[in-house]
């Protein structure tokens, strides 16, 4: 079993509030200063749960980069006051970071959740590429 230190648990908690804080700020209506909060709060909680070494190698990588790019343009727009295109920018990054994580997490949740329809729809899929 993987011993977890006090920082990482100080992590979970703080990514878990600037989780909270994105979700709030979208629910009423992209409020720019739980959106800014929530990011701050998000990437501090990263930080914590990793490492900083680890963080700046995972957003700094060289296949990597156009993503980090815009993930954290758009955290800086949000800042900046612009919350609705600052969220697309980084939604947009988000989704270049983590293409290669996705497969994997939905198959763990597949895997976990036997649902018949989707399993045969996603295996059928799968086939023709």
């Amino acid at each position: 079993m993987v011993a977890i230190t006090e920082f990482q648990k100080i992590g979970i908690g703080v990514l878990g509030f600037g989780l909270f804080f994105l979700l709030f700020g979208v629910l009423l209506y992209f409020d720019s200063v739980l959106l800014a909060f929530g990011n701050i709060l998000f990437l501090t909680g990263l930080t914590f749960i990793i490492g900083i070494r680890r963080t700046a190698h995972f957003f700094f990588q060289r296949h990597k980069f156009r993503g980090s790019f815009f993930f954290l343009g758009g955290v800086s727009l949000v800042l900046c006051r612009w919350p609705i295109i600052g969220m697309m920018v980084e939604v947009y990054g988000f989704i270049l970071l983590f293409r290669s994580f996705f497969p994997m997490a939905l198959g763990f949740v597949l895997s976990v959740v036997n649902i018949p329809f989707l399993d045969a729809f996603l295996q059928s899929g799968s086939s023709v590429v």
